[in-house]
């Protein structure tokens, strides 16, 4: 990226989404976020235990609904202590514990979502487990990017 180009994208507010692996409900989140906001948000996920990977399942599930989080990578929220951060979403319970406090005033939202890599069955109800929780994160993170997106309109 360039230096330009990270300038612009520093401007917008730091969206941080948490979650402890950043393997599969995080990375859904991130990826849904970044193409609902746009240019509004400069969105990113880490994890307070990062699993080292994304998960292949949560990859499948994204690239059926036309995102692709193939070349994504498990993050550790250490990355982003220095940065300004707006807003910190956890979307597990051990992420909300481990949530460590960020300077400044940051606005902090829980929502929870099921972990899809614990379920269990055939491949075909785990892959279903991921269709689920992906559709739950897809329906909140919309709505929250077009809350933001009504509070930056100059008509809001």
């Amino acid at each position: 990226m360039k230096t330009e180009d990270r300038k612009q994208k520093d401007s917008h507010p730091l969206v941080l989404i948490l979650c402890t692996g950043n393997s599969c409900r995080s990375q859904m989140a991130e990826a849904i976020l970044r193409k609902a906001a746009g240019d509004l948000l400069d969105v990113h996920s880490a994890g307070s235990k990062p699993a080292g990977y994304v998960h292949p399942m949560a990859i499948k599930a994204m690239a059926e609904i036309g995102i692709d989080i193939s070349s994504h990578r498990s993050k550790h929220l250490n990355e982003f202590l220095g940065r300004p951060v707006e807003t910190v979403i956890t979307v597990c319970a051990g992420a909300d514990a481990a949530c460590p406090v960020f300077p400044g005033q940051v606005n902090r939202h829980h929502w929870p979502f099921e972990d899809p890599a614990t379920a269990t069955g055939t491949e075909t109800e785990q892959m279903e487990a991921f269709r689920r929780v992906r559709n739950d994160i897809r329906r909140v993170f919309e709505a929250y990017a077009a809350g933001r997106r009504d509070q930056a309109s100059p008509h809001a």
